[in-house]
């Protein structure tokens, strides 16, 4: 409403001036003039309330994101979100850190704040395919993963959640800048705590990596053994290709160390995040995403500052309080 009254008002003016200089010599009346003045105003106004009213339409047939769209993504009471909020408690906390995170390093970067906010909300919505699957949503329960006792199902599950969160975002038309983020915050990371155990049991009971082949029957073929294959144990990618998937990255990477910290000091925690940030450098992860080793400095400083704002100190209340009728 603000942007067409504006855009109504300077369309008047600049016809108003335009009108007055050319009617000078003409000897033009001023109430026609004033007239005329009005009507184009008020067909500035018209045309902008047009333009926002189809502006939607055309974000989705473009393919376009405005600070409005994404400012609608990003409403919590969107389908996905309130979901994921919903199925995945869990990972919708991780997720609120993780944008804080990103949020601070992509503003003091100068890169697109809203657009970093917004595709930190749905970079983990494929979580929804299998929650248990993930410690942030076992609250304290079992871990499927020590009764599924097999490294390479379970990197097969969390691998799933990108292939399963790319289906819902198409399903749900989220524009590809946004789907971005869903692949490249992984990239072509290893799954270690899976491969590690993989190459584990390997070297304890090589007789567990066999596998049967059955046919259509069911019936056994033969006995194949597997290799511990570091690609097996690796997302698919594309790694980071801007700077703002690729602070996402980051941030994913560091949230759940950051949270493990209680009593750490700025500078623990400092180098904490450091070598975190320097694994993915040194894993070539980075190297398209436009992010330099000066800002791979500054963002750490950054994460470690947000860190601090979360985990500040507070006053114990004297149990006297608790005691009062």
């Amino acid at each position: 409403a603000l942007l067409g009254v504006a855009v109504g008002l300077t369309q008047g003016s600049v016809y108003l001036v335009g009108t007055l200089i050319a009617s000078a010599a003409a000897g033009a009346i001023w109430y026609v003039v004033l007239g005329t003045v009005g009507a184009q105003s008020l067909a500035g106004l018209a045309w902008s309330v047009v333009a926002i009213g189809i502006s939607p339409y055309l974000e989705h047939v473009f393919d376009l994101i405005t600070p409005i769209r994404l400012a609608e993504l990003a409403n919590p009471n969107r389908p996905l979100l309130k979901r994921l909020a919903a199925e995945a408690p869990g990972t919708f906390q991780h997720t609120l850190f993780v944008a804080s995170l990103a949020e601070a390093a992509a503003r003091e970067l100068g890169c697109n704040v809203e657009l970093v906010r917004t595709g930190t909300l749905y970079h983990d919505i494929g979580k929804m395919h299998d929650p248990l699957g993930f410690c942030e949503n076992q609250m304290g329960g079992g871990n499927k993963h020590d009764e599924i006792n097999d490294p390479w199902k379970s990197a097969e599950i969390i691998k799933k959640h990108v292939s399963e969160g790319l289906l819902m975002a198409r399903k749900h038309r989220l524009p590809k800048a946004i789907q971005a983020f869903i692949p490249e915050h992984q990239g072509t990371m290893l799954i270690a705590y899976f491969y590690h155990q993989a190459k584990q049991d390997a070297a304890q009971k090589p007789e567990d990596l066999n596998i049967a082949l059955v046919d259509a029957d069911n019936s056994k073929l033969a006995i194949e053994s597997r290799e511990v294959r570091e690609e097996d144990f690796r997302y698919v990618g594309p790694i980071p290709q801007s700077r703002e998937t690729g602070i996402l990255m980051l941030a994913d990477s560091c949230e759940a160390a950051l949270r493990s910290l209680k009593d750490a000091t700025h500078e623990e925690a400092l180098n904490m995040v450091n070598k975190i940030l320097r694994a993915r450098w040194q894993d070539n992860q980075l190297i398209d995403s436009g992010l330099t080793r000066e800002d791979m400095s500054l963002i750490a400083e950054i994460f470690v500052r947000v860190w601090e704002q979360f985990n500040h100190k507070r006053i114990a209340y004297p149990s006297a309080v608790f005691n009062q009728r």
